[in-house]
Formats: C-alpha cells, structure tokens, sequence
C-alpha cells in the first residue's frame, strides 16, 4: 500500500481555495456557496465509491465490501471552518480518509466490511451557535425540533437554510440505526501542541473532553461617561470582567492541567467611548475530561455571577446552550491503532478539542488518532502539518481501516 502524497497535498490545497477570504485564511461557513462548491468538489472525488447525503446534509462515501450486510467500518470528519482559519482542522480527517481508501484500494485490498467515510455537517458552531450538528442528529442527543429551534444571525431557522441548500427531508430521519458502525475511527490534527514539542510523530485518543458553552446576559444601566459619578455607576461590563476573571480562577483551581475555560464573546452595548455600557452579552465555553470537575467549575461560576449581581446591583441571566458529556474512546479501537503505528512512536492521549467522534462514540465504538500540528497552532490562518505526518497518518489509518474491516 503506497499513500499518494502529491495526490492528499493537491486536494488539501484546492479545498482550501473554497473559501469566503483570501489565502491563507479559511473562511468557508456551512451551507454558504462556498460550502456547497466545496461538498461539491470532494463528491467529484469519489468515483468508484457510492455516495449519499442524509437531511442535514451529512455526508457518506461507502466502499462496499464483500459482505456489505455486516456493520461498515468508518471515518471522516468535516470540512467547515470557521473565519479566518487554517487548512487542515477536520479537512485532513476527509482527503485524509478518501486517501486511505484509495490507497486500500489501489493495492489491491478488498474489504469484507464496507468502509465508509462520513463527511460531517456543520463541526464547527459559526452558523447556529451549537457545534457537532450533523454528528449529533446522528447519535439522537439533538431532536429534530432543532430544525425550526436553531437559527443563524439574520434569523433563518436550520430548517430554511437547509432547504434552500437542497438538503430536504425530516431531520427525524437522520439518526443513525444502533450497530450501523463497527468501529469509527477520525484522523485529526492534533490542535495543540504536545506532540511536537516531544518530538512524537502520533497521538492516539483515549478520551475526549467535552465542553459547557453558556451564554450570560448581563443588563446594567448606561449614562454619560463624565456625568455619572463612580459610586453611583452599575456597569454591566465591568460585571461582565468579575465574571470572566472568576471563571479563569475556577479553571485553574480545579487540580487539573485538563480543566479549561474561555470567554470568547463579550458583546458590549452600546459601544461607545463616552457611553457607560448597559448591557454585556458573553458566551463561555467550559471544559474538561472529567464530568465531575468540569460540573464544579460551572457551579463556580453561578455563584460568582451571584455575588456579582449583589454587589453592582446587575441582572443576570445564564442559558445553558449545551453541557455534553466527555467520552472514552473505545479500548479495542484503540488498540488497533496503537498497532497500526508499527514501528512509528506514539503517545496515548486525551484530545482537549472536541469532535464529532465524542458523538458517534454515543453510537459506535471509537477512537482518533492525532497527528502534529506546527507551534500547536489551530483555528488560525498559519495552521499548518506537514506532509510527512499527513502522509504518516494517512498510512496509519489506512492500516487501521483494514483491520477493522476484516473483523468478523
């Protein structure tokens, strides 16, 4: 089996000139045009294999195998990207994945499980404010009430904006049987940056962490920025700040390097120099690989928007936009990717980003494998792998692929 490199490089290269900013930069946001030409182009590169698309617009390019009434072996993941990235985050899981089986295929191997690569809808949560939205209508841990609940900023519901995109049908439908999977296994840049800096070319997953997004609705009162003396002031930034800071000292406090948390919105009403801001509209991602933990640093985090509430005389509200579970990847898959890796070193490791595989491990057993990424640098336009380890990857999976397909 011989991994075409100048064949993955090519197709890396031309997916990433679909995109809604010039290079380097990645801008290509579900369901826009250039969305849809990118679908496009990776359906264009699958001749030989059966291709199907479900209600949301997940996406299945099987090789069938000798026995295609077994559970299919799978792996993918997905091509969206928020604006103003890079390249390669979930793009070297799908060529990555149509090269495993092209190369499969061109040395003359033949599955008895079917393969199946499985391009996701929507990872990332730029158009609808919930990441994972194809991966999670296929486990069931998202009902099909999302379709008219969930909407984009100019206020189309996911319903409309699917349609419009030629993807029809009762989201209903989308859920995937139990056992449609023997084994899912996603390639994956790492997005961080220890393999590099041990000098490993190969992470294997064992967990995955989860997040807590929340969005936190802060109303003050506004004034004249010279008029209204300090004492009297009730600043919904500044409560806004409290809050932020209080939940960088639950993360850091929890006992764990696995325990994390950002602030990464802060909406400021009315924004303007001279105006005391009256209202602050926040989002906060939460996460960890331990439930437990995590959880705890949520409870610290209302009780600090109490305390700030009290004492700036503010209101608060919090919704909880999602608070999933963390995974454990499946041992046996994870075995035969350790395996997969012969003499390659690898480390097992727990992957702090979440994917679509923390999804389908609802569903199926499952496991990712990590390659590096250079500075650990991710979700920015310098995101960058090289072509040895894409192509080590590659290899690695592929060999993976054909274990799990050859199970009885």
């Amino acid at each position: 089996m011989q991994v075409n490199r100048n064949r993955i490089m090519d197709q890396l290269d031309r997916l990433a000139s679909f995109s809604d900013v010039p290079a380097p930069a990645v801008t290509r946001v579900v369901f826009s045009p250039v969305d849809l030409a990118a679908r496009a182009y990776i359906k264009g590169l699958c001749d030989g294999f059966t291709v199907r698309e479900d209600a949301v617009g997940n996406t299945f390019i099987r090789w069938v195998g000798a026995e295609p009434e077994l559970a299919a072996v799978g792996t993918g993941s997905h091509i969206d990207a928020i604006p103003h990235s890079g390249r390669y985050d979930g793009t070297v899981g799908v060529l990555g994945g149509l090269e495993a089986m092209q190369a499969l295929r061109e040395s003359g191997f033949h599955p008895r499980r079917s393969i199946e690569l499985l391009m996701f809808t929507s990872e990332e949560p730029t158009r609808f404010g919930i990441g994972c939205l194809g991966s999670r209508l296929l486990c069931g841990s998202l009902s099909a009430s999302a379709g008219d609940r969930l909407k984009d900023t100019t206020g189309a519901t996911l319903n409309e904006v699917r349609s419009a995109a030629g993807f029809t049908g009762s989201l209903e439908q989308v859920r995937l049987q139990p056992g449609y999977y023997h084994a899912f296994a996603e390639l994956h840049i790492e997005q961080g940056p220890l393999l590099e800096q041990r000098g490993v070319p190969l992470g294997v997953v064992t967990a995955i962490a989860a997040p807590a997004s929340l969005r936190i609705t802060i109303e003050g009162e506004g004034g004249h920025a010279g008029a209204v003396l300090m004492p009297g002031r009730r600043d919904a930034f500044l409560g806004a700040a409290e809050i932020a800071l209080a939940l960088e000292q639950a993360a850091k406090s929890s006992g764990s390097i696995d325990t994390v948390a950002t602030t990464g919105i802060c909406n400021i009403f009315p924004g303007a120099v001279n105006s005391i801001p009256s209202r602050v509209e926040m989002t906060v991602d939460a996460r960890d690989i331990d439930l437990t933990r995590r959880d705890v640093m949520l409870a610290a985090l209302s009780t600090a928007c109490d305390k700030v509430k009290a004492a700036r005389g503010l209101q608060i509200q919090i919704e909880v936009v999602n608070a999933d579970a963390p995974a454990h990847c499946d041992p046996l898959v994870v075995d035969v990717l350790a395996e997969s890796c012969g003499t390659w070193k690898f480390d097992r490791m727990v992957s702090r980003a979440y994917h679509d595989s923390l999804f389908l491990s609802r569903i199926a057993p499952t496991a990712l494998l990590f390659i590096p990424c250079r500075g650990g640098v991710s979700h920015r336009p310098d995101e960058n792998a090289s072509p040895e380890d894409i192509v080590r990857g590659i290899d690695v999976l592929a060999r993976a692929l054909a274990k799990l397909a050859e199970v009885a």
